[in-house]
C-alpha cells in the first residue's frame, strides 16, 4: 500500500487480512489510530464501530468511497458513559424503523423500547417515559409498536445483556433493513445514519481538562 493508497482509501467488504487484501471502515481506522490491523480496535466505541462495519459492508460498492472521509472521527471516541449504547442504538433504529420490513420491525420496536427503559432507568424517569423521538417514530409503525408493547410487558425488566448482545444485532437489523429496503438511495440513508451514530457517540466524550496555568512570575529589579 503507498502513500496515494493511504491518503484516499478503497473500501471494500467484510474483514481483510493485511491492506494489501483490501480494507474496511474500522481497518483503516485502526491503521490510522496506529494500532495492530484488525476491525475491532481500541481507539473506538465497540458499538460504533459496529455500526461503522455494518454500514461499510451494507453500502453499495459505487456509495462506500463517500464513507471513506469519515474514518478520522472516529478515532478516539471511546466514552463509557452508559447512556451510549442506548442512545446510539435509538438513533439507528429511529433511522430505520418507518422504511424496513414488517419482520424487522418488530424485532427494532421491542429494542428500542428495551433500550429507552435503560435509558429511563438512567435518568430516573418512569420505565414508560419515553424520549419524543421515540414516541414519535413508534407512532410511525402503529401494529409493530402495539406487539413490541405486549411482548415486552410480558418480562417486565431490563435486558442485562443489551449492551454486548441486543444493541449490537438490532444495530445490524437496523442497517441491513435500510439496504434492503424499497426506498430510494439507501447509500445516503446508511451514510446519515452513520454520521447520527458517530454525533452521538461524540457527545457523550468526556470534556477536556483544563490544562493549569502558572502563576506569571513579575520580578522586580531595584
Amino acid at each position: 500500500m503507498n502513500n496515494l493508497d493511504l491518503a484516499v482509501p478503497v473500501l471494500s467488504r467484510g474483514k481483510h487480512r493485511s491492506p494489501r487484501k483490501g480494507a474496511c471502515f474500522m481497518e483503516f481506522a485502526s491503521y490510522l489510530a496506529g494500532e495492530p490491523w484488525s476491525d475491532h480496535p481500541a481507539c473506538t466505541h465497540p458499538l460504533l464501530a459496529g455500526v461503522a462495519r455494518d454500514v461499510n459492508d451494507c453500502t453499495s460498492d459505487s456509495g462506500r468511497s463517500r464513507l471513506a472521509p469519515l474514518i478520522p472521527s472516529v478515532i478516539g471516541l471511546t466514552p463509557d458513559d452508559p447512556h451510549v449504547v442506548p442512545r446510539v442504538t435509538a438513533r439507528c433504529i429511529r433511522h430505520a424503523l418507518p422504511v424496513v420490513s414488517q419482520e424487522r420491525q418488530y424485532i427494532l420496536a421491542v429494542a428500542l423500547l428495551v433500550g429507552e427503559r435503560q435509558l429511563a432507568a438512567l435518568d430516573g424517569r418512569p420505565p414508560d417515559d419515553l424520549e419524543p423521538e421515540s414516541v414519535e417514530i413508534l407512532h410511525a409503525v402503529p401494529q409493530a409498536t402495539k406487539w413490541a408493547r405486549s411482548f415486552t410487558a410480558r418480562a417486565r425488566r431490563v435486558t442485562p445483556d443489551f449492551a454486548r448482545r441486543t444493541a449490537p444485532r438490532a444495530v445490524s437489523c437496523a442497517v441491513e433493513g435500510i439496504s434492503q429496503a424499497c426506498v430510494p438511495n439507501p447509500d445516503d440513508r446508511l451514510y446519515q445514519l452513520l454520521l447520527d451514530a458517530i454525533a452521538e457517540t461524540k457527545s457523550w466524550m468526556p470534556a477536556p481538562k483544563p490544562i493549569p496555568v502558572e502563576p506569571e512570575v513579575v520580578r522586580f529589579t531595584v
